[in-house]
């Protein structure tokens, strides 16, 4: 049983390396397009347009997981209305350019063209409600959250003024390094949980083990809403998950409903977002994402079964088309990239990194004066 556990994660590694590594590549230009700078200078006002421009931004932008909440509030401070600022919030964290590379690799084309469309059909709702609910309420827009926004901006974010600077070898440096240094350190840990993950779940569940038990019905849905809803998930690290739950038997709609309603929620977020934005949008928040990911669940298994497409059979498919010593040198580079970067952040350093992280996923940590006592 553990080598059957050693195998499956080191093929889901495989599997993933090249496309993790075009993601943050892509991540990098991305940063330098579209930075948190430029995205608050475009939104405002109480309209869908302001609403469907965060949505559309949200879903490509390469901002950390942990960033999400400061950037939306921020956004609030400068004047977005709180349908652009849930928007922001939903979109941002349920997809963006590496987990769709990802989903290319280890899902199929449908998943990787329905997950980001219905991650801004998701946000787009709530983002519209909400305003409606503010225009209906004659709120004031803005100025109530300021001092929280304020506090949580740039929490998380680095900034790299080299990569803005007009000449080329700064802007390919700030590039590189975001991409590979900042944005890479700020999600391994929760990639690396995804795929052992993955990779235990390939060797214990068996196969079909979620058509048996629980159907391809709406059952499965609320199943996964359950799972997903209060745990805190990045979209990169659903997404190994999700493919081997539909390698398992799982259908795509209870699948696409794990990897919109994991990453946008958690219970931080969501009393994060009762505190700042009010109860009403929290419900707004959390009702919108159960409501719709369920009822573009319920579409995207008519889609797969009208198309006599069977999601276990082609899940995995794409990344066949890439040769072997491709993918292995892909997995040697991004091994190589990790494994630097933990030595340039320094042991202690390391540690107190997981440290942090482990506290985020489990709610515990470990006492770093304790580690480092030594015998009398």
């Amino acid at each position: 049983m553990f080598k059957d556990i050693i195998s499956g994660i080191a093929y889901i590694y495989n599997e993933s390396a090249l496309y993790i590594l075009f993601g943050f590549l892509l991540a990098g230009v991305l940063k330098i397009a579209f930075s948190p700078d430029k995205v608050l200078k475009h939104l405002g006002g109480k309209n869908i347009r302001s609403v469907l421009l965060a949505s559309l931004l949200g879903i490509p932008l390469p901002l950390c997981s942990c960033a999400a909440l400061p950037t939306a509030m921020s956004l609030r401070k400068h004047g977005a209305s709180k349908g652009a600022t849930l928007s922001f919030l939903i979109s941002t964290p349920e997809t963006g350019v590496d987990s769709i590379s990802l989903t290319y690799a280890l899902i199929d084309p449908i998943m990787t063209v329905f997950r980001p469309l219905s991650a801004l059909i998701t946000a787009m709702t709530a983002g519209i409600f909400a305003n409606y609910i503010e225009w209906r309420e004659g709120e004031d827009n803005g100025n109530n959250e300021k001092a929280a926004a304020e506090g949580g901006e740039g929490s998380c974010e680095h900034e790299h003024d080299a990569s803005h600077k007009g000449h080329r070898g700064k802007l390919l440096s700030g590039l590189f390094h975001y991409a590979f240094v900042d944005l890479l350190n700020d999600i391994v840990f929760w990639l690396i949980i995804g795929i052992v993950v993955a990779g235990i779940l390939s060797a214990l569940i068996p196969g079909n083990f979620f058509e048996s038990y629980t159907g391809s019905g709406i059952l499965s849905m609320f199943i996964m809403l359950a799972v997903g809803i209060p745990i805190y998930m990045c979209a990169a690290s659903s997404t190994p998950i999700a493919a081997v739950l539909i390698m398992k038997g799982l259908n795509p709609g209870a699948a696409l409903v794990f990897l919109l309603a994991g990453p946008a929620t958690n219970v931080g977020t969501i009393a994060a977002v009762g505190k700042f934005l009010g109860k009403k949008m929290m419900v707004i928040y959390l009702g919108t994402i159960a409501v719709v990911s369920v009822c573009l669940g319920i579409l995207l298994n008519f889609i797969y079964s009208g198309l006599n497409i069977n999601p276990a059979a082609v899940a995995g498919q794409a990344s066949e088309l890439v040769p072997a010593s491709l993918k292995l040198a892909g997995s040697i580079i991004l091994s190589i990239i990790i494994i630097r970067n933990l030595w340039d952040i320094g042991p202690r350093n390391a540690l107190q990194s997981l440290n942090e992280k482990l506290f985020e996923f489990t709610g515990f940590k470990i006492s770093i004066k304790s580690l480092n006592k030594t015998k009398p």
